[in-house]
């Protein structure tokens, strides 16, 4: 079975790289490591696939109730997806500072979503596409990060998404005006209720 086609907010379809049952597979692993440190246990999973096992960036968002509980991603490559899912989704659900970490009664009704990401690359500001595109923006040792589904969330054009990731990364609003490096990626978002 085929997974759905990815759609930007403006409608256009772009093909899914992961099919139903990776995503099905990713999802089970976040779970699965969230509940295994919330018992105090150690977490280990072998590769499940060699797809699976390829360094990706990826962001794991926890929601219990409706409400978020947790985002934490690695926006760079720097670990194999399944073993990043499994780090990213016990970060989000313990180590998210905005949040107090999870509950075991909260588990249960646990909603993870995933946003896998492509790698970076340099992008003028006219090329970016809102619902497609996530931004870095980044300027000496100062760097912030949004995910394409936030400007759409948040109903922000273009220069708003610019500007809000500026500010993300601690710098002025109108950086992205000046000099600082401009870099976008897509994702691939899935979760319990999309995959």
């Amino acid at each position: 079975m085929s997974p759905p086609p990815e759609r930007s907010s403006t409608g256009a379809s772009y093909p899914a790289e992961f099919s139903c049952e990776e995503r099905t597979i990713l999802l089970k692993l976040a779970h699965a490591a969230i509940a295994t440190a919330a018992a105090g246990e150690y977490f280990s999973a072998e590769p499940p696939s060699a797809h699976l096992a390829e360094p990706r960036g990826v962001f794991t968002t926890i929601h219990v109730s409706g409400k978020l509980r947790g985002c934490v991603g690695y926006p760079a490559p720097i670990a194999p997806l399944y073993r990043a899912v499994a780090e990213t989704a016990q970060a989000a659900a313990f180590e998210d500072s905005r949040f107090p970490p999870l509950r075991a009664e909260e588990i249960p009704g646990l909603v993870v979503s995933l946003s896998v990401l492509s790698r970076l690359e340099p992008i003028r500001a006219e090329q970016i596409e809102i619902g497609r595109h996530g931004l870095v923006i980044s300027r000496a040792n100062q760097r912030g990060l949004l995910l394409p589904q936030v400007p759409v969330e948040h109903g922000w054009d273009r220069t708003t998404f610019l500007e809000q990731t500026c500010k993300k990364a601690g710098l002025p609003g109108d950086a992205w005006r000046e000099g600082a490096t401009i870099e976008a990626f897509t994702a691939e978002v899935f979760g319990d209720s999309l995959a």
